[in-house]
Order: structure tokens, then C-alpha cells, then sequence
């Protein structure tokens, strides 16, 4: 089931933060980097945040979250994580589907590190196209996708 989180909640931030350190391991890992950006983000900058989270929830657990914002029919991804445990069950695709026809958007932007082709197939699947390659920096080389319902 996917789920609107209330994020401001200290213990739900703390749910979203698990999943997040769980998962941006696991990229990090993929990208080789122990410095990763996402790995600093507290449960007081989750709580703070002015984005919206999305759970995937199993079984009561949120087996997954998407971050993002909606400004006049636009949305930006933030964050799409998959808790370890729950890799390879569709649920990234399921989340993907949710926000892309239930918010609606007529567009969205995302970012994701280039190395990290798991993600790349994902976006690519719901019609991202590859936008711009750039590197911030941190020095992680990321890809930026957008995304056009016309």
C-alpha cells in the first residue's frame, strides 16, 4: 500500500531515515564513495523538510519512500529508496506509477548518479530522457532526466 507519510512526526521521520541509510548505503557501495551526501541527512532535516514522502508500506514497515515536490503540475524527485530488504519486488515501479499518475504532473526532473544503472533503467522505463551529465562538487558524476507527459 502507498501512503502519504507524515514526515514531521518524529517517529516516522526516524522510520524514513532507517530506510534512507539502509538504501544509500547500498548506493554508495555501488558508486564506490563512503562520503556519500545522502548518508549525513538527519532525522531533524527529514522532519524539516518541505517536500512530501510517499511510504510503500509492508506489513505496517515502510519498505520504501519517494521524496518529492509538485510546483504547477511539475514534479521533482528528491529521493526514490528501496529498503535492502525489499529489493527486486517491483515496489521503485510501483512508487514510480503512483507519482506519475496520481499527483498529476505533466512533467518531473530527477537525478540520479550515473554509475547507478539500477535507478537509470527505472526512470528510463517511465519515459525519463536523459537531460544533462554534470558534476557537482562532491564530485559524484550524476545524469539528470526529465520527464514529459505529452
Amino acid at each position: 500500500m502507498i501512503t502519504k507519510l507524515k514526515h514531521h512526526d518524529e517517529r516516522t521521520a526516524k522510520q524514513i531515515w532507517c530506510v534512507l541509510q539502509r538504501s544509500y548505503s547500498v548506493e554508495a557501495e555501488l558508486i564506490g564513495r563512503e562520503d556519500f551526501p545522502p548518508l549525513s541527512r538527519t532525522v531533524a532535516d527529514i522532519k524539516a523538510a518541505k517536500s512530501d514522502f510517499y511510504g510503500y508500506l509492508e506489513s505496517d514497515d515502510i519498505a520504501a519512500v519517494i521524496e518529492v515536490e509538485v510546483a504547477e503540475q511539475h514534479l521533482e524527485i528528491h529521493s526514490l529508496v528501496v529498503d535492502p530488504n525489499h529489493f527486486r519486488k517491483g515496489i521503485a515501479d510501483k512508487l514510480m506509477c503512483f507519482v506519475l499518475s496520481e499527483l498529476h504532473i505533466t512533467s518531473a526532473w530527477v537525478e540520479t548518479a550515473v554509475v547507478n544503472e539500477p535507478a537509470i533503467r527505472l526512470y528510463r522505463k517511465h519515459g525519463f530522457v536523459e537531460v544533462e551529465r554534470f558534476t557537482p562538487p562532491h564530485g559524484i558524476e550524476k545524469l539528470a532526466l526529465s520527464y514529459s507527459s505529452s
